[in-house]
């Protein structure tokens, strides 16, 4: 097997189970957060404690989101062949 055969199966193996796992995990972090939010924690602390925690969730699903997208643009820029190859 060559190398560029080696990595092409690397990408595809983070591309079908690696990212749609973090995804999930950041989704299910972040509905917890809202429910926890919304209907658990109460008090003041609690509640500006999990506004926070609500925050971060969001901006990690955008930092996810915005870096899976560039490589997929640097992956189709470069004319990389990734996937059933």
């Amino acid at each position: 097997m060559r190398f560029d055969q080696v990595v092409v199966n690397i990408v595809n193996i983070v591309n079908s189970f690696v990212v749609p796992v973090i995804f999930t995990l950041a989704f299910i972090f972040f509905l917890i957060n809202i429910i926890k939010y919304f209907f658990i924690e109460d008090g003041e602390e609690a509640k500006e404690k999990g506004k926070q925690a609500l925050l971060f969730g969001l901006i990690g699903l955008g930092v996810l989101f915005s870096v899976w997208g560039l490589v997929n643009i640097l992956l189709n820029t470069l004319n990389t062949v990734v996937g059933n190859g």
